[in-house]
């Protein structure tokens, strides 16, 4: 059971678990990008990007391929420097160094380790000792329904249990926030909503932060709390989920709204 794992909250309600680290206030604080291309001229990737992730927030930055969603990630990620601008962590523990953690649509697992090998990956280069790397990876084993397949590898998993490595190796880590990258797109509609589902219940045990990136406008719906629209580099209109469907502003949200199969009218509030 969950709730008699080591670290559990005393006095909890029950179900309720917490990981020191969780639920950081994440902000980006006018971030751009440029890229000089074949000719020698700046290509603007990202502009003027403001946007802040709340505690226990999911926030989708939603828009299509080339409008700047991976540059974001990578910034925010390490992976890459920012032209101009900042992404700072209220709270941030480790001596003032942040930390997030990537779910990818293509899980990028590593096909020669086990279950509990992937999920012990990140955690080697924290803890130098096996016993302190087995029992977080334990932990977040079981939260992620993934007991019993600890000594599977990749293969022998579907693509939905092999999300949900993908997403237990993450945790353990103990991120200031998660950076979803399209993680439910290669999955087909059953196994995404059993996949947003485990998602909606980690945030509620624990606190969890997200920033879920993806075109599926249906996918951020169902999951985040609020939306980025993203265009050409730049966030045209963000809302809470529920208003951005009700009263879009901008006429790129429309049309996306538009597109929307079988949508009528608005969500409501």
């Amino acid at each position: 059971m969950i709730d008699d794992l080591p670290g559990a909250r005393q006095g909890a309600p029950r179900g309720w678990y917490a990981v020191a680290g969780f639920a950081m206030r994440v902000i980006v604080d006018r971030l751009s990008k440029t890229y000089r291309d074949r000719s020698g001229l700046e290509v603007a990737a990202l502009e003027d990007i403001a946007l802040r992730v709340e505690p226990e927030e999911f926030v989708a930055v939603l828009g299509p391929s080339g409008c700047g969603k991976s540059t974001l990630l990578g910034i925010m990620a390490g992976l890459l420097p920012a032209t101009s601008g900042q992404v700072f962590f209220e709270g941030a523990r480790r001596g003032g160094q942040p930390l997030t953690a990537t779910v990818f649509q293509e899980f990028a697992l590593f096909p020669w380790r086990t279950v509990q090998g992937n999920v012990e990956f990140g955690l080697e280069e924290l803890a130098t000792a096996t016993a302190e790397r087995k029992a977080p990876a334990a932990r977040f084993i079981a939260m992620t329904g993934l007991e019993g397949f600890e000594r599977k590898f990749p293969h022998q998993l579907s693509g939905g249990m092999r999300q949900r490595v993908g997403i237990a190796r993450a945790l353990a880590l103990e991120p200031e926030i998660i950076i979803a990258d399209e993680a439910v797109s290669a999955l087909d509609v059953s196994v995404q909503a059993q996949v947003l589902a485990l998602l909606e219940d980690l945030k509620a045990r624990l606190g969890l932060s997200m920033l879920f990136i993806t075109h599926d406008l249906r996918v951020a719906a169902q999951i985040c709390d609020r939306i980025a629209v993203m265009q050409r580099g730049a966030i045209v209109e963000l809302k809470p989920t529920a208003s951005l469907f009700a009263a879009p502003e901008h006429p790129y949200t429309r049309e996306l709204l538009a597109a929307v199969p079988g949508r009528k009218g608005s969500v409501a509030a």
